[in-house]
């Protein structure tokens, strides 16, 4: 994985950047990645909060996350060809799906663990092609809990996955699939959904209220944020540089 990071370095004095302390980083995932409109608030993608960690002036975010994607409508729809018509040599871009590939009753967003594989390679491949930097990402964690209290996967070998094209392709991969797990299973049952779209009845949004263990709340879109923050941080990315 360190060899990655020295060919990233590398590409930063080959591409010529002429200040290589400002970064442009691109999201792409799905809904909890993604930004929100005011009418979903107070639901928040964590990536529409992310840019709030680091220095403005040194990094230029766009997010191309969007509700309800998988790896594979990403692509059949063209928003990856569209991501990729806007990278520049020495960009980031964030790679998390895996939400909506896992389920067959998702219809034609649904991919078996092969196809899931393939797109996230294609990805890969499709960045480095243009002198950019990719990083893979494990789904994060919906809220469940068992009787007695355990929170229960629900992402199958899609993680795993994840991960093993990223050794196979020697890409950083954040496992935020297992950070979200620590931090849900630390707060328990009651305390997560803090972290979570549970809304009163009442609010001008949710009329009725609103009981959602997948997507965040404000609180809980900022700390699975600063999750990967942290990560980047621990594995000594040169985006790190610029945070705040």
């Amino acid at each position: 994985m360190k060899r990655s990071f020295f060919l990233f370095i590398l590409i930063l004095l080959i591409t010529g950047c002429s200040n290589p302390t400002v970064f442009n980083v691109y999201l792409a995932g799905d809904s909890t990645m993604a930004d929100k409109k005011p009418d979903a608030f107070p639901e928040t993608g964590w990536g529409q909060v992310f840019p709030e960690f680091f220095d403005s002036a040194k990094v230029k975010f766009e997010n191309h996350a969007k509700n309800g994607r998988s790896s594979k409508s990403f692509i059949y729809e063209g928003r990856w060809d569209s991501l990729m018509g806007r990278i520049t040599p020495g960009s980031y871009v964030f790679i998390q799906f895996g939400h909506n590939d896992e389920s067959p009753s998702k219809g034609d967003r649904y991919s078996t663990l092969p196809e899931f594989k393939n797109h996230l390679r294609r990805f890969v491949t499709d960045v480095r092609q243009r002198e950019a930097f990719p990083v893979l990402m494990t789904s994060v964690v919906r809220r469940k809990f068992d009787e007695n209290g355990i929170l229960i996967p629900t992402h199958g070998n899609y993680p795993d996955a994840t991960k093993e094209v990223a050794e196979e392709m020697n890409v950083p991969v954040i496992d935020h699939r297992a950070l979200s797990a620590e931090l849900v299973s630390e707060k328990g049952d009651s305390l997560s959904k803090e972290l979570y779209l549970w809304v009163e009845a009442g609010h001008p949004n949710y009329p009725k209220g609103e009981k959602d263990d997948t997507h965040f709340s404000p609180a809980g879109a900022r700390k699975m944020a600063s999750l990967v923050v942290e990560e980047l941080k621990r594995m000594q990315f040169p985006l790190a540089e610029a945070l705040k």
